[in-house]
């Protein structure tokens, strides 16, 4: 996500998803991660279907607030939009994504997705949820092009996800 309007479809989205359709209180679904998130916005054409926020830590990324809307809920859906986090996660050198899920979900992230329970990990409990949390893992394979401290300076200058594009900003030096 690069600009404010895509910012406000994944907002929507969400709103819609988890406030609207299941009951979850405004201030647990805008929790201030937003601000240091990546986001991924889903379109089916131009329309915003579906999003996701990445979180980054040291050795893993976090899928959270996956939401698609109703009449764009299946697995071919689901998988586009997880490919396409994937390779961006992949891409920046993590070789690790974690989430939580309620247990359709989870089975869902398992079957489709790849996911792994984590091992050693207890379900999590969330106040205002009906049913605990499993966490969940999925191991990843950065290319041989990921970004690392020995990429060339210019791509990290950049626009996230746009790494391979020079930017409109980068000096032609002949």
């Amino acid at each position: 996500m690069t600009t404010s309007e895509q910012m406000l479809y994944a907002y929507a989205i969400r709103s819609i998803c988890f406030i609207e359709e299941h009951s979850i209180r405004a201030k647990y679904e805008f929790d201030g991660n937003d601000y240091q998130a990546t986001h991924v916005v889903v379109y089916s054409g131009d329309e915003p279907i579906g999003t996701l926020r990445i979180r980054w830590f040291r050795d893993f990324a976090k899928f959270e607030r996956t939401a698609f809307r109703k009449d764009y809920r299946n697995t071919h859906t689901l998988k586009a939009a997880a490919d396409f986090a994937f390779d961006h996660v992949a891409r920046k050198g993590y070789d690790k994504v974690i989430t939580h899920a309620k247990s359709k979900y989870a089975r869902l992230w398992r079957i489709v997705l790849g996911f792994k329970n984590a091992e050693g990990k207890k379900p999590v409990y969330l106040e205002g949820h009906d049913e605990p949390y499993t966490e969940l893992v999925k191991e990843l394979v950065p290319p041989p092009n990921a970004i690392s401290v020995s990429t060339d300076s210019v791509v990290l200058f950049r626009i996230e996800g746009a790494w391979d594009a020079p930017s409109k900003f980068e000096a032609i030096v002949q």
